[in-house]
């Protein structure tokens, strides 16, 4: 920012429409791999800790463990095994999801009444019929809250995945506001970043009430 510059420009956001779309694009496309992958992994351990219960204290301490470690540290210690790329931002984004959404699946399909349990089971359903056709729909809407823990925290996350080379709405913090001392896109790229978190909770929140109607009537 040079002497006598304003601190906030509003033409360079017109001037810069292009570069905001191509940044925005790029955020949600790291976001979306990393929730997606963090998502069927934290299914399939879920469901393995539901048949192995002593494997729930290994499991969820392994994952908060990845939790702990700073992004920066984490991708310190993948660069020189993957490299500045996108398989780096995305080990250390999905790593970070699955503390969350292991959680939050065990917790949700431990939650589904006994006694639903015993009646679906009475009724000639196998192990995996009752999950798919009782026990998920039941449990459906605490797991999409936390999907929608995990997608807003990697949302934020994938900021400094700009430090790598990832793009992202990052770029315009680190890359044009910090580097270059351009407030402008500094404070654009921070509202960019908190506007897509709520537009995308939003989007999960009527998701999770298109899907699990009942429960919305439930509730009023």
């Amino acid at each position: 920012m040079t002497p006598g510059q304003p601190f906030f420009r509003p033409e360079w956001i017109v001037d810069n429409l292009d570069q905001l779309a191509r940044r925005t694009g790029e955020h949600v496309l790291v976001t979306v791999i990393a929730v997606a992958v963090g998502f069927v992994i934290s299914f399939g351990l879920a469901l393995l800790i539901r048949r192995y219960p002593r494997l729930s204290g290994p499991i969820i301490g392994l994952a908060g463990t990845l939790y702990s470690i700073p992004s920066l540290a984490l991708f310190a210690l993948l660069i020189p095994i993957t490299g500045l790329s996108l398989l780096t931002a995305e080990i250390a984004l999905v790593s970070y999801t699955l503390v969350i959404l292991v959680r939050n699946i065990v917790t949700a399909l431990d939650g589904v009444p006994p006694d639903v349990v015993e009646a679906a089971t009475a009724m000639g359903y196998t192990r995996n019929q009752r999950l798919w056709r009782v026990e998920l729909p039941i449990a459906l809407p605490i797991i999409v809250a936390g999907l929608r823990i995990a997608t807003v925290t990697t949302i934020g996350l994938v900021t400094i995945a700009t430090l790598i080379g990832m793009g992202g709405l990052g770029y315009l913090i680190v890359n044009i506001g910090i580097q270059r001392f351009f407030p402008t896109a500094t404070l654009i790229g921070v509202v960019a970043v908190v506007a897509l978190s709520v537009l995308v909770d939003a989007a999960l929140l009527w998701l999770q009430g298109r899907l699990t109607p009942w429960a919305s009537a439930r509730a009023a």
